[in-house]
């Protein structure tokens, strides 16, 4: 599976149109997007784009406390590369057909402060703004999978601190997923050590309005 031409062949960027490389970016992030695309398109099921890495910034990542980043420096040089290769996928995913298949989620794993901090960087010892680690509201982008485009699930209070509309849970989330891809999560069991089955999702509910159409 790994070493097969069906693999060297999704692999190979190469066989890309040169305008489409360009339009999702000749960078990292762009040219990870285009790959996860080709990937589907060879018949893998599951695909992970991580967007870390240099374009993050100096740490490598989105984690922007004060001591890291400053905030707005950094979200104001990487936003441009992570909008160009997630719209440019979401836009070659629908002009190829794939949406019907392919259900797009992005996001990450918790939410960050709605009121910002200040500490010194750790390198420059220069005082800046950051935010810090919030897990009581967040947000996830969710596209294809025969999903009803233009929908906004849920809402926080004008802070953006907690949510008071439509709540949904990390249960939740993941029986979408499930669902999605067409495991019957209410049902499911793995075995643990001693052969006791275990449900794959102990709670959570398809959030329906991401339940892809017929």
């Amino acid at each position: 599976m790994v070493v097969g031409p069906e693999a060297r062949r999704a692999c190979d960027l190469n066989l890309e149109d040169p305008r489409l490389r360009d339009r999702y970016g000749r960078n990292m992030w762009g040219q990870q997007c285009l790959m996860g695309r080709r990937l589907v398109e060879a018949g893998v099921e599951l695909v992970t784009v991580s967007l870390h890495g240099p374009l993050c910034g100096r740490v490598n990542n989105w984690d922007d406390h004060a001591v890291n980043h400053h905030v707005f420096d950094a979200m104001q040089a990487r936003a441009p590369y992570f909008d160009q290769a997630v719209a440019t996928l979401i836009e070659d995913l629908y002009e190829r057909g794939l949406d019907e298949k392919v259900l797009l989620v992005v996001g990450g794993d918790f939410g960050r402060t709605p009121r910002i901090s200040y500490a010194a960087d750790s390198g420059s010892g220069v005082t800046q703004p950051g935010r810090d680690h919030w897990p009581h509201a967040n947000s996830f982008l969710f596209s294809g999978g025969k999903i009803a485009a233009g929908q906004v699930i849920g809402g926080t209070d004008r802070l953006g601190e907690h949510c008071v509309d439509r709540r949904v849970s990390v249960g939740d989330f993941a029986a979408t997923i499930y669902q999605h891809l067409g495991i019957d999560h209410e049902r499911a069991h793995i075995a643990d050590q001693t052969g006791r089955p275990i449900p794959v999702l102990p709670e959570g509910r398809a959030i329906a309005e991401l339940v892809g159409r017929g």
